[in-house]
């Protein structure tokens, strides 16, 4: 797990982040070698300490952030800060520990944990010195990676970017952009001249299969696609050019390729905003739908813990008092005392109390893994909803950059053709001017 960790002040700030209401559950687990039963409390008593001394910085937090979809438990977690108290030579210092279970940035419900320890030797009344914690923090990290076998982030193992020779075929082609097959666009060409017997019926039947009709350049009937690619109808139907024009009349009357790439643009610009706002509508729908889910969950598993806490504590309580009634008082009492069985009991009941101790403590964990694998069963759903949409998002708006394009272009392509007409025409002018300069009266006579 990552390890960040460095010394502080600020107690009362301190204390106020990590019992963030914003995490979704918050538990101090352990409150050891404070008087106070409360963490901004614990705190305190530890800035009251430092004032005997030059200490400011009289903290040391520390984070632990398992690797994602790691199973770890409260006893990892321990022996982990256990470690690191330690390597950093805060053997015995007061310390807190405390539980967030929090959904990051990218949806997942993921459990870490805090510790914070008292850095002011009571004895000596000095603050216990922290040299290389940062590089003892990240050795401790690589062997936890090492001995649970968890990946381990580059960040630990090897330095550099990744390799592009690494990449899959999906991330390779991913952009790529499918074409499709010729064979289907004559295919839709030829369909559509078969059941049509005028100009109005094979426009209708190709606007039905994403094609408009349009006058070329070169005096023929072409179709233009959504893409803005240009067809030849007699290549694409396998008839010739005088069959067309029989069929379908002048191609004059037609409207220019440009002005069809217009229309096209316009009616399929407002047709992606369109399909935008259906995405936007369906996002906001699940993730309302996913707030009740994760509430309903929330409340029903706050229920689980809140059974499983009280069954506990009376399991706890019935335990504790047979176990104490072992304990004779009075002339029996004595006996047992001077004959060694009372230290003999004593013994017995803490072997009964530490197993029940750890009993407790998986079942705990038992109950806080399955709840984390709901939690994280909703929000995966989510999660998976929501890239969903953004990827239809993302298609929409590169579509409709295409079709913005198609428009411009269509512009450019008139202003173009405007342009070449005007130089033909100057062209043809000059000409004419010399000749009438030649043949015409001098001035000079």
């Amino acid at each position: 797990m990552i390890l960040v960790g460095n010394p502080r002040g600020g107690a009362c700030d301190l204390a106020r982040h990590l019992m963030k209401t914003e995490n979704e559950r918050v538990e101090v687990a352990e409150l050891r070698g404070f008087v106070a039963g409360d963490l901004d409390g614990a705190f305190q008593e530890s800035y009251a300490i430092s004032r005997g001394t030059k200490c400011r910085q009289f903290l040391f937090s520390l984070s632990l952030n398992p690797p994602k979809e790691a199973q770890v438990s409260e006893e990892d977690f321990s022996q982990a800060i256990d470690r690191v108290e330690t390597k950093l030579g805060l053997t015995g210092q007061p310390r807190a520990i405390v539980y967030h279970e929090k959904r990051g940035d990218d949806g997942e419900v993921r459990r870490h944990a805090h510790a914070v320890w008292s850095r002011i030797n009571v004895q000596e009344m000095k603050a216990i010195p922290l040299p290389h914690s940062k590089r003892k923090m990240q050795d401790i990290a690589r062997d936890l990676y090492l001995e649970h076998g968890w990946t381990m982030p580059r960040g630990l193992a090897v330095s550099g970017q990744r390799d592009p020779r690494n990449f899959t075929l999906a991330e390779w082609q991913q952009a790529r952009r499918i074409k499709e097959d010729p064979r289907e666009i004559k295919a839709a060409f030829q369909d559509a001249w078969a059941i049509s017997d005028s100009k109005a019926a094979f426009t209708h039947a190709l606007q039905e299969r994403g094609y408009w009709l349009a006058r070329g350049d070169q005096r023929s009937h072409v179709a233009v696609d959504r893409h803005g690619e240009v067809h030849n109808i007699a290549k694409r139907v396998g008839v010739k050019t005088k069959e067309v024009r029989q069929r379908l009349g002048d191609e004059t009357a037609l409207p220019t390729v440009a002005d069809t790439k217009r229309e096209i643009a316009t009616a399929m610009q407002a047709k992606m905003e369109e399909f935008q706002r259906e995405v936007a509508e369906k996002e906001a729908r699940e993730r309302k739908e996913a707030e009740g889910k994760r509430a309903a969950l929330r409340e029903r598993q706050e229920k689980q813990r809140r059974a499983q806490q009280e069954a506990t504590q009376r399991r706890q309580q019935a335990e504790e008092k047979k176990r104490q009634a072992r304990l004779r008082s009075g002339v029996l009492g004595l006996w047992d005392r001077l004959t060694g069985e009372r230290k003999r009991t004593l013994e017995r009941n803490a072997q009964e109390a530490e197993i029940a101790r750890q009993r407790d403590r998986s079942q705990q964990d038992s109950l806080t893994t399955k709840q984390l694998a709901q939690r994280r069963e909703v929000v995966k759903e989510r999660a998976t909803e929501r890239e969903s949409n953004k990827a239809v998002t993302r298609d929409l708006t590169e579509d409709a950059k295409v079709f913005k394009e198609m428009e411009t272009q269509s512009d450019q392509e008139r202003e173009a053709r405007r342009e070449a007409f005007k130089e033909k025409r100057r062209s043809q002018e000059r000409p004419r001017r010399r000749s009438r300069s030649r043949d015409g009266p001098s001035l000079d006579r």
